[in-house]
């Protein structure tokens, strides 16, 4: 094996290395994903909406916000 075969293989190895270590490493605690109650300072739940948007060939598009 020549010094560029050596090196691509140790390039290689470092990146699987990498990813198995990223793969088991405890990720850090974040208050917002982890709660789930990050965002709202109030202790009301804020209104549940949906956006439908239909679209048929031929005719306009529309976005329709409904509100539950």
């Amino acid at each position: 094996m020549d010094w560029q075969q050596i090196a691509a293989l140790g390039v290689v190895g470092l990146t699987a290395s990498m990813f198995v270590g990223a793969r088991f490493r405890r990720r850090k605690f974040s208050f917002q994903q982890d709660t789930h109650c990050g965002c709202g300072a109030s202790g009301q739940a804020a209104p549940k909406t949906s956006i439908v948007f239909h679209a048929r060939k031929g005719q306009r598009p529309q976005v329709v916000l409904k509100m539950k």
